[in-house]
């Protein structure tokens, strides 16, 4: 057995007894709510093939002195990049922005805020724009890190993410922001079942949308503060191969795909 694979199983065994809420939540949430922003994972096929969008814009809006890590900025291009079939390229646009809303966040807050500061709309001309908001505070459950709440916006709370680092920092506030950031732009990816089936048997049924898999970004513990049980800091920020599997099967058409705010 790999030392990674040791270690979720410890992860799972102290976890057992958490009420788990966050970006799973938020997810039905959106599913009901979402209407003409979508649900999450509505843009998966806009984001995975070229044929209409052949560009990417990530725009990232942070409160000052919440920007995002160097490291995050550059493996989240790396990640969609991986993915997404973008020959006109994927952009990081990153913006510092005062929000009025200082202490405690909920998915509404989150979409609406999203929506009211997002430059363009979510698909504009022949690019696809997603969003991250990186305000002060936390949300509602501080022991949350990330929400999805539509199709294209997500939310980091950096707060909480440096409550989130363990012991002698391992992990680190980086690298707990790198996973976390790549997990919630999986849910807008899609992943895991969120409007597909997938062939492989890689979702934990106690956490809908989210991975069995300790190795795989989407695990279901990358989302509470719980990850600074990962003591040695090797955090899971990739996609494994049954979530690339899913996506390329997504892409191509052999796996059917729901609640898409674009089709080829």
């Amino acid at each position: 057995m790999s030392k990674q694979s040791m270690l979720g199983i410890l992860l799972a065994s102290l976890l057992v007894t958490v009420p788990m809420a966050g970006c799973i939540d938020e997810i039905t949430d959106a599913l009901d709510e979402g209407e003409s922003w979508g649900k999450v994972g509505g843009l998966t096929l806009a984001c995975l093939r070229s044929d209409t969008y052949s560009k990417m814009i990530v725009e990232i809006d942070y409160a000052p002195g919440y920007a995002p890590e160097s490291s995050t900025v550059s493996l989240l291009k790396q990640r969609l990049e991986q993915v997404c079939d973008k020959p006109g390229g994927i952009s990081m646009n990153l913006n510092e922005e005062t929000f009025s809303e200082t202490s405690s966040w909920n998915a509404d807050l989150v979409r609406s805020v999203g929506h009211d500061t997002m430059d363009e709309s979510p698909l504009s001309g022949s690019t696809l724009r997603w969003h991250v908001i990186m305000p002060q505070g936390s949300y509602s459950d501080d022991s949350v890190l990330g929400v999805a709440v539509d199709a294209s916006t997500i939310a980091l709370f950096g707060d909480s993410i440096d409550d989130a680092n363990g012991l002698f920092n391992r992990p680190s506030s980086e690298e707990v922001e790198n996973s976390v950031m790549i997990h919630e732009f999986g849910h807008l990816l899609g992943l895991v079942n969120l409007v597909y089936t997938s062939p492989a048997d890689h979702e934990d049924p106690d956490h809908p949308g989210h991975s069995n898999n300790d190795e795989s970004v989407m695990y279901w513990a990358v989302e509470s503060q719980s990850l600074n049980s990962f003591f040695t800091g090797n955090l899971p920020n990739e996609f494994d191969a049954d979530d690339l599997a899913d996506m390329e099967g997504m892409k191509s058409g052999e796996l059917s795909c729901s609640d898409q705010l674009w089709r080829p």
